[in-house]
């Protein structure tokens, strides 16, 4: 952590007039709570330092939302997004959820899980690495040998501690210059 601390990372731009349509597109009304979370992110993304930050809120607190708009504000800076999730169920229930708030809008999303046939996640790779997605959401293959990125810049990670040591040893090298949003209840 010492060390991400002096590392040089993304400053990404200030919000845009798609992220404030984005944000406004939310359909209920934020807590004070889930306001302090989204400011304290999205200051933490316009620092030239990597941010580390944990967000940790009970079932239904809001924490997705305050993912979605930071991986929104990381693909309008021109950056991808990756979201892992512990379980194959939880990454579709994300990828639903982050379809449908995206939908307005071009961001491209994709999702990598067992429940994606083959012949779609080769497709999804070549993408990944092309810069062709903005957004991926899915298990652990998201940071697998096979996944290159053309420009990852935010790492979100719901319920690290449901994962393996060599999944968060993987994380450990992923996350030198990446920002990274962990989420957890």
């Amino acid at each position: 952590y010492a060390k991400r601390q002096h590392e040089q990372g993304f400053k990404y731009s200030g919000d845009t007039v798609w992220q404030q349509e984005f944000e406004e597109m939310f359909p209920y009304d934020e807590t004070n709570d889930q306001l302090n979370a989204i400011k304290d992110v999205k200051a933490d993304m316009e620092k030239p330092v990597p941010m580390d930050r944990l967000i940790c809120g009970d079932v239904g607190y809001g924490k997705t939302e305050v993912a979605m708009r930071a991986a929104f504000k990381a693909v309008m800076s021109g950056k991808q997004a990756a979201f892992l999730a512990p379980t194959t169920i939880l990454a579709e229930q994300h990828f639903e959820t982050f379809q449908d708030r995206f939908q307005k809008f071009p961001v491209k999303l994709a999702r990598l899980s067992r429940f994606v046939p083959k012949s779609e996640q080769k497709k999804v790779l070549t993408q990944l690495k092309n810069g062709e997605l903005d957004i991926v959401i899915g298990t652990h293959q998201i940071v697998g040998e096979k996944v290159q990125y053309k420009d990852l810049g935010l790492l979100i990670v719901d319920e690290e501690q449901k994962f393996g040591v060599g999944v968060k040893d993987k994380l450990k090298t992923l996350k030198e210059n990446l920002d990274v949003l962990t989420l957890t209840a």
